[in-house]
């Protein structure tokens, strides 16, 4: 029938797979198996189809290019971090000088920024970090207790299957030896048959001698 699984081997009763050249006949079979299969089914239908640029930006565009074409990474630039002067032509142009104190501004209020940041975080962050580690570890208990569970539930599964193997496998030895004891008592049956078959034979033989005997005497 179609779709019919038909299952012949337990592996869990089955003995002999120790022995010599049995794992090279199973991989030989596998291999024979994996030569003939061609697949009929595209398994991924039911998924669209993969878009690999979907998070790809600009920077990591640029980058993978870079990567590929085995460029070098540039420096990192320093120049914002700089507050040069004016150029030697601008030293009384007072446009240039206000954008050198703007710039300057903009240094001081970032500098200014990174001590309030060092400064939350010292008074924060050692909390935070508690926080973000509890969190992860709530995840880490709650994974390994669903490992614990999956691991549960194989063992359950094994279990069942070598518990259903085992029961088959003592009915069939049951019946296998029944069908030997009805083989054998067939066979002595049919012996016992020809035997008496044989003895049949020769009684009607002896008969059809005395027959024969008595009618060459009474001629």
């Amino acid at each position: 029938m179609a779709g019919e699984v038909v299952v012949d081997a337990l592996p869990y009763f089955d003995q002999g797979y120790d022995d010599p050249g049995v794992k090279e006949a199973a991989i030989a079979l596998v291999e024979e198996e994996t030569r003939r299969y061609r697949p009929t089914k595209n398994y991924l239908d039911y998924l669209p189809n993969p878009n690999y640029h979907a998070f790809e930006t600009e920077i990591i565009r640029n980058e993978m290019e870079r990567v590929q074409a085995r460029l070098p990474m540039d420096m990192m630039s320093m120049k914002r971090y700089e507050l040069p002067t004016p150029p030697a032509g601008k030293m009384t142009d007072v446009t240039a000088w206000q954008e050198c104190v703007d710039n300057s501004q903009a240094q001081l209020e970032h500098q200014s920024l990174r001590i309030l940041n060092l400064e939350l975080m010292s008074e924060y962050g050692s909390a935070a970090w508690r926080s973000y580690n509890s969190v992860i570890s709530n995840m880490i208990e709650q994974a390994q207790k669903q490992l614990q569970d999956l691991r549960k539930k194989i063992q359950e599964i094994n279990w069942q299957r070598k518990t259903e193997q085992t029961e088959a496998g003592e009915k069939l030895r049951d019946l296998e030896t029944s069908w030997v004891g009805l083989v054998s008592k067939n066979y002595e049956i049919e012996r016992a048959c020809a035997e008496l078959e044989k003895e049949i034979q020769e009684e009607d033989q002896k008969q059809l001698r005395r027959g024969r005997k008595r009618l060459h005497e009474d001629s």
